[in-house]
């Protein structure tokens, strides 16, 4: 049998991923200035505006990018242990002969994250773990990152009560005067969610099926497969050896498993999911109400920090200001001061800090190996933050020049008189354009409801419909879009460039669109408000 190097493409000429961003960065500044002179409701870009975005897009996903480094130093200290690779060979060696059910098993479980908490950025640790268990099974990267990225993004595509889509768009709605029935919503969700998974369950399948069978079929270039094999080799070739745990491997691997399904509860809002769960996660906490007396100058001093400006007051003023105290943190909150289910990237990221030290402690690791391992895993990630902040850069740039709100009102007087078969579909269309120059889904969300919401009120259609629209359509261009982040990192850490992901993608991705578009249609007719 041929080999993977021997029968791989021959390296193409594409361009890198920093590349195609900085392309897409001028490209949309070029556009605020055309559509600048047509309009005063978008600013122009400057040259320092374009120079300035990278920065800017890094401070604004400074979380983020700091989770990953952490991440970095994380799964460093897993590899020094030895307990990844030996507990990756371990798992392939007891799966021999059904490796392709390691496939649906956790496409679904990723989709359950992404339908319930809108799991995303949370995905990014896993496409380096799971690009040297496929290419360890027999498959190879693209495997893994297909798992990940396809499980949890038709679980958002599908979102029934994830928080950031269809929880800030209700809240949006509600905020302009329009009530929507859940029930609806959570049922049609489900049915997205379900039928795009089951597609792309059979889709990765179907592919790795081929791989498994030739190597020669991968459609990962020569470069790629170097260095895929380069990072994540290790763990492939420990397959064909005689390997054991041993026992302080097995508790790393413990404590690693342990790690990942703190940090998921974590972020799973369990408020608003389960009021009962929730006061158990927060048990022990207390606070107490503090009246604190509010003067004048208090007031003008906060007013002009925040907006650069010199006020003077024409009389004397005085408050009194209402402020929680916290007494005692939760126990779950003793850690990071947030208790589970309250977590973002900060929490996460002290989580994952903390249990690289521990991991190092468990695995035997002196002092100096634990501090120089972690700091030389944080460094692997570096090329994955600057990724993630030039792709957050080019949504700053669009939000200050105002470009995406003005595209927005055009796109949603184009809609206005539409019957309901041709709505739906235009809608969906409209949001998917929109989805590349805004790819957070609360952010799209916030700015878009307040007026497409009442939009299709006033055209007689359902509100519950349009929220789904908007979900499924941001859902499926966050499957590819070059502007999240968290794609764009996750690539980078299964070392897979951009655009053989999507010339791996693009037919899934086109029958995703019709038949998100169908379903939505439907409902369109069907459910009358």
């Amino acid at each position: 049998m041929r080999t993977m190097t021997e029968t791989a493409k021959k390296k193409r000429g594409m361009p890198s991923s920093f590349t195609i961003l900085l392309i897409l960065l001028a490209v949309v500044a070029l556009i605020t200035v055309a559509v600048a002179g047509i309009t005063p409701e978008v600013t122009a870009a400057r040259l320092d505006d374009f120079f300035m975005a990278p920065v800017r897009g890094f401070a604004d996903a400074l979380p983020v990018c700091l989770f990953v480094m952490i991440l970095g130093g994380f799964l460093g200290m897993m590899t020094e242990t030895g307990a990844l690779d030996n507990g990756i060979a371990v798992l392939v060696k007891k799966l021999k002969g059904n490796e392709l059910m390691i496939i649906p098993v956790l496409m679904f479980i990723f989709s359950l994250g992404g339908t319930s908490y809108g799991m995303c950025e949370e995905t990014v640790p896993f496409y380096a773990l799971l690009a040297a268990t496929m290419m360890a099974a027999g498959f190879d990267p693209m495997v893994g990152a297909a798992t990940v990225l396809l499980g949890a993004g038709c679980g958002c595509l599908g979102s029934t009560v994830n928080p950031f889509a269809v929880g800030a768009a209700v809240d949006a709605l509600r905020g302009v005067g329009i009530e929507v029935n859940q029930t609806i919503i959570i049922g049609l969700g489900a049915v997205l969610w379900l039928v795009t998974t089951a597609i792309s369950i059979v889709f990765v399948m179907s592919y790795a099926k081929k791989v498994k069978a030739d190597k020669g079929s991968t459609i990962l270039s020569m470069q790629e497969l170097k260095d895929a094999e380069e990072a994540h080799g290790a763990a492939a070739a420990e397959v064909t050896k005689d390997v054991k745990l041993t026992g302080r491997q097995k508790g790393v691997l413990i404590a690693f498993a342990f790690t990942f399904v703190v940090m998921i509860v974590g972020f799973i809002p369990l408020a608003d999911l389960n009021e009962g769960v929730a006061n158990f996660f927060d048990a022990g906490a207390a606070s107490h109400e503090e009246v604190v007396e509010v003067t004048g100058d208090d007031l003008v001093a906060a007013y002009d920090d925040a907006n650069g400006t010199t006020t003077v007051l024409a009389g004397d003023i005085t408050g009194e200001s209402t402020v929680t105290v916290t007494d005692s943190l939760g126990w779950s909150a003793v850690v990071t001061g947030v208790p589970i289910g309250g977590w973002y990237f900060d929490e996460a990221s002290t989580w994952f800090f903390i249990m690289a030290i521990v991991i190092g402690i468990i695995g035997g690791l002196s002092e100096k190996q634990i501090v120089n391992t972690f700091i030389s895993g944080a460094a692997d990630m570096m090329s994955v933050v600057l990724i993630i902040a030039l792709a957050r850069g080019i949504s700053v740039l669009m939000a200050s020049t105002g470009l995406d709100v003005y595209v927005l009102d055009m796109a949603a007087n184009a809609l206005a008189g539409l019957s309901g078969i041709i709505f739906a579909p235009m809608a969906y269309l409209v949001y998917f354009g929109l989805s590349f120059l805004i790819p957070s889904t609360s952010g799209m969300a916030t700015v878009s409801m307040p007026i497409m919401g009442p939009l299709a009120a006033e055209l007689g259609f359902s509100p519950e419909v349009m929220v789904m629209i908007f979900s499924a359509a941001i859902g499926v261009v966050n499957l590819f879009t070059p502007t999240s982040g968290a794609i764009m990192g996750g690539l980078a850490l299964a070392k897979i460039e951009w655009t053989t992901w999507l010339k791996f993608a693009m037919k899934l991705i086109v029958v995703l669109t019709l038949v998100c578009m169908v379903i939505l249609t439907i409902a369109c007719v069907v459910i009358v408000p």
